[in-house]
């Protein structure tokens, strides 16, 4: 079982440090590029690029109350929750469907539902 993860290709969870612009402050997010990657294929799918994500979702923290302490560990859980959303159906497996155009408040039951 465990080769399945052990050999995959290194550079997936090697680190890659990107410079970005939110509201004219210089920031470094650090991730691995499995992570890089994931965010990348959120963004396109709402025709972003991968600043203008991150820089929404975090005004959209910041407007939620949420504490951004450790914005870098929020990003990561963004990922694995669009590939588990994925897995349950609730986000669709075509990438050419904006995730904008779902229905968050009853995808975000049906999640809270599976996991309390």
């Amino acid at each position: 079982m465990c080769e399945l993860f052990v050999k995959a290709d290194a550079r997936l969870w090697e680190s890659t440090t990107r410079s970005l612009r939110i509201d004219g402050m210089v920031t470094s997010v650090r991730l691995e590029n499995f992570f890089w990657s994931k965010l990348e294929e959120i963004a396109r799918r709402d025709s972003m690029n991968v600043v203008q994500l991150i820089t929404r979702l975090h005004h959209e923290s910041i407007d939620a109350g949420h504490d951004l302490g450790n914005f870098t560990s929020f990003l990561r859980v963004c990922c694995a929750r669009y590939l588990d959303l994925q897995l349950t159906g609730d986000i669709p497996a075509d990438l050419s469907r904006p995730i904008a155009d779902l229905d968050a408040p009853v995808i975000l039951s049906r999640e809270r539902a599976r996991y309390h």
